[in-house]
């Protein structure tokens, strides 16, 4: 990088002293006194090799030197004061991009609103949205890939990680239309027992898959697992095919498929944590927002 031929202050200087073309009422602006101010334009004269200025009884008044270098010495003044105003904004969490990774299930439920709420605060923050599952969502975290992530069942001892809770969301068993469970208003966890279940792979999303064995395992039962598939919309296709049952988050609801029906499980307090994730040691005024606004909704 080059060094800047011209100082800055001169260049202040000479941009005021060309509009006022008087020294005491430049010297004014300035805030200086006109000494002070003359001794500023001379150095500036003296790089440049040319007078910029024509002093004489009846004022000041710039010569052709001085017309060409104003324009530019307006547009680094201008560039810098812009550069500074951005600097100020993303150093106050006003501008950046703010990279979020979240679990596609939370699409029906939290993030529209908290994406929504945050927009509407910080308009100039640019959000780099990345559908990701729980595993890959705390890979990412931890390697400076995102900055903020969205998740199903938190893990407990990721203590490089802070995690807020958003919600807790019931479980739905999510059954074939015609099957003989979907003719009641509620289903017992005990009453899967014997059926096939569709789940997702426990490498993708290790606490959700142990969260809902887990459920099973207090009903009685270990689940027999006939499919997995990796996205909800997926494990209710399979449900639909007649390949298995599942349980899901009641938001899953909102997937509307003919031939699958959705009823609430008992025991009731079956269900599941949805928290937002960040780096403990991320100082990013951007993260700090995001978790205002969390906060705020909870």
């Amino acid at each position: 990088m080059t060094r800047p031929e011209l100082p800055l202050l001169q260049l202040h200087a000479f941009t005021v002293l060309a509009e006022e073309l008087h020294f005491g009422r430049a010297a004014d602006r300035l805030g200086i006194a006109q000494p002070p101010l003359s001794q500023q334009i001379r150095r500036l004269e003296e790089r440049v090799g040319h007078p910029l200025f024509e002093r004489g009884p009846g004022g000041v008044a710039l010569t052709p030197v001085g017309r060409e270098l104003l324009p530019a010495a307006r547009r680094a003044l201008a560039g810098l004061d812009a550069g500074l105003r951005a600097a100020r904004s993303v150093g106050a969490g006003e501008r950046g991009v703010l990279r979020i990774g979240f679990a596609a299930s939370l699409a029906l439920t939290v993030l529209p609103a908290l994406l929504r709420t945050y927009r509407e605060r910080f308009p100039d923050v640019a959000l780099d949205i990345r559908e990701m599952t729980s595993a890959p969502q705390l890979a990412a975290l931890r390697d400076g890939v995102t900055d903020i992530g969205l998740l199903r069942e938190p893990p407990d001892d990721a203590t490089d990680l802070g995690f807020l809770t958003v919600l807790r969301e019931p479980f739905v068993a999510v059954l074939p239309a015609g099957h003989r469970l979907a003719a009641g208003r509620t289903v017992p966890l005990a009453a899967l027992a014997d059926e096939p279940f569709v789940l997702l792979p426990r490498e993708v999303g290790p606490q959700l898959h142990d969260r809902i064995v887990g459920l099973c395992a207090e009903a009685g039962f270990t689940p027999r697992i006939a499919q997995r598939a990796v996205e909800w919309q997926t494990m209710c296709a399979l449900v639909q095919a007649g390949l298995g049952v599942t349980l899901a988050p009641a938001s899953i609801r909102r997937i509307r498929l003919d031939g699958v029906a959705y009823r609430r499980t008992t025991p009731a307090d079956a269900r599941t944590r949805v928290a937002v994730a960040w780096r403990r040691d991320d100082r990013s005024p951007l993260v700090a927002h995001l978790l205002e606004v969390v906060g705020d909704q909870r």
